[in-house]
């Protein structure tokens, strides 16, 4: 009974949509990781830049002053003295990475998608022929007409492989 179980949840784990699918979910870490790293240490210096010097991250209002009282100079500041805080900062950083991960997703399955048309517009092998005498469609390895009855001359494409 065990060993039956054992080989079923092996047959499941081996299945190549369960690997594919963990090789993945450990990219998608990776990728989030340089995301986010883009998002902190590239992008938000820039928009700060842009809008006065301000870090994204010390966008914050205190609910609730802390043992120290406020105003806090950043977001550090007011989390150590105990002040809570609604970190709409933080929030936007993730929009921001949420956004780029979806645009770079996007691309990707952009490209898949091209791919999978350029395939199906490429040129098929025929897999039928006209009769010369009725002019219909019938079987490339077809010896004899099933609309007009007429023998068919034999050639290499309509001999079977």
């Amino acid at each position: 009974m065990a060993s039956q179980f054992l080989k079923e949840f092996r047959e499941f784990a081996v299945k190549g949509n369960v690997v594919d699918m963990a090789v993945g979910i450990i990219i998608g870490g990776a990728f989030t990781l340089i995301v986010q790293s883009l998002v902190k240490n590239v992008m938000n210096p820039l928009l700060g830049l842009l809008i006065g010097g301000v870090d994204f991250a010390n966008f914050f209002v205190v609910l609730k002053e802390g043992d120290v009282a406020g105003p806090y100079p950043s977001l550090a500041a007011a989390q150590s003295a105990g002040a809570v805080t609604l970190d709409y900062g933080l929030f936007l950083n993730a929009v921001i990475s949420f956004v780029i991960v979806a645009f770079a997703v996007f691309l990707l399955v952009r490209s898949i998608n091209r791919m999978k048309r350029e395939e199906a517009v490429a040129p098929k092998a025929p897999t039928d022929k006209a009769c010369p005498h009725c002019f219909m469609t019938i079987p490339l390895q077809a010896t004899k007409c099933g609309h007009c009855t007429a023998d068919l001359p034999v050639t290499d494409a309509s001999t079977p492989a």
